[in-house]
């Protein structure tokens, strides 16, 4: 059967969405512990159920005796439950990263399961050129979905993450320093291409969306993801949504004005955070002092595991200042969790003691309680990412996946 550009979820009401969200980001669940996690009577729930049961949506795991307490979602001794949890293959999806200088593609079922990844490097970071690339890995990606025995659901819409600020309701990257885009409407020209619903995001915010339905964030109140590589993002999950801020920018750690005046970032500003916390900024540093112009990340790190003083600084002062954009974040938030992730999390442990310490000494009172998790993510997992922001606006008949 051909692959179908949407397949129509039987929800109508709050409920159903709640329901299916609940089955998603929590299953396998029970009826019961639904309703009670919802509010909503087990005949709600029943009724919400039902026409996901018969579209292939979800299904009954087999029924099996168990005792079940009211804080377990238990019902009694001895009685049949059927836990609800969704049908991965039931539908499909697309997920893509654009960096400077490659394209990560990757294919998910229903729950973000990575089922296929594709790298391809990019010629050119011109827009038109790197929409046309993007075209190319989603055919090819789309082009691996088998068929047969090994059915999987349609292609319900493909997610593309980009850096910098992104209007993700019109699918339009407003202002990327990395790609030196402004005001490419990416949806638009992809769309045109592949005849598909794209979602296109901020790529930390795609990555703290993946996080808040199928990884940390499905058990906590409140949580940040803090990104370290090239650049320095975050993602805020606060009151039990990802925030999007109401221009549609939001979490800008890394442009935080707490590095000195005169050292200017890719944006343009002066004294952002990634002027001295990202790993280029590191390496620029590590570089200058050392007087070794042609030494890679690689090398850089490998100078300050090796104990040269010029290297440990630069990291030192990394750490310091992630340390303090922590803090400041902390203390107007108040998440009860941070996780830091992204590709500089390789050179972690030569930063960490000062970050932490300088985190110390600036979070206020019980905010120096959140916790500081580590949390390594690849190129993949960016992507993976994009494909989690179009099945929550399939779920939740978002746009461009209106019902």
């Amino acid at each position: 059967m051909p692959l179908r550009p949407y397949r129509p979820l039987p929800l109508a009401t709050p409920a159903g969405i709640e329901v299916l969200t609940r089955i998603l980001t929590q299953g396998p669940i029970p009826r019961v512990e639904i309703a009670r996690r919802t509010g909503l009577s087990q005949a709600a729930v029943t009724k919400a159920v039902a026409p996901l049961i018969e579209a292939g949506f979800v299904t009954d795991q087999a029924a099996s005796p168990v005792e079940l307490d009211s804080v377990g979602g238990q019902i009694g001794i001895g009685r049949p439950v059927s836990p609800l949890t969704v049908v991965p293959r039931s539908v499909s999806v697309i997920g893509l990263k654009v960096t400077p200088t490659d394209l990560i593609g990757v294919t998910t079922d229903f729950t973000a399961g990575i089922r296929k990844v594709c790298h391809r490097p990019l010629d050119s970071t011109d827009a038109k050129t790197v929409i046309a690339q993007l075209a190319d890995l989603a055919k090819e990606l789309i082009g691996t979905l088998k068929t047969g025995v090994d059915v999987v659901g349609p292609v319900i819409g493909i997610g593309v993450a980009v850096s910098g600020d992104v209007d993700e309701r019109h699918g339009v990257v407003r202002d990327s320093p990395f790609m030196g885009w402004r005001d490419v409407p990416v949806a638009e020209l992809l769309g045109r291409k592949l005849k598909l619903p794209i979602v296109v995001t901020n790529d930390v915010r795609a990555l703290t969306v993946a996080e808040h339905w199928f990884g940390v964030g499905v058990d906590a109140d409140s949580f940040a993801v803090v990104t370290i590589g090239s650049g320095i993002g975050c993602g805020l999950y606060i009151n039990g949504e990802v925030v999007s801020g109401a221009y549609g920018v939001s979490g800008e750690l890394g442009h935080l004005p707490l590095a000195p005046g005169d050292l200017v970032c890719t944006c343009g500003r002066r004294g952002c955070v990634e002027t001295v916390a990202s790993s280029d900024a590191i390496l620029t540093r590590i570089r200058a002092t050392t007087k070794q112009p042609k030494l890679d990340l690689a090398g850089a790190i490998k100078l300050a595991h090796e104990g040269d003083e010029h290297a440990r600084a630069a990291f030192d002062r990394a750490g310091e200042v992630i340390g303090s954009a922590l803090a400041a974040m902390v203390n107007l938030v108040g998440p009860e969790l941070v996780v830091i992730a992204g590709e500089g999390v390789a050179e972690y442990d030569l930063y960490e003691d000062r970050m932490r310490q300088a985190f110390g000494e600036h979070a206020f009172g019980a905010a120096g309680d959140c916790r500081l998790m580590l949390r390594s993510h690849t190129f993949d997992d960016w992507a993976r990412g994009a494909a989690a922001t179009v099945i929550r606006a399939y779920v939740r008949g978002e746009p461009p996946l209106e019902r």
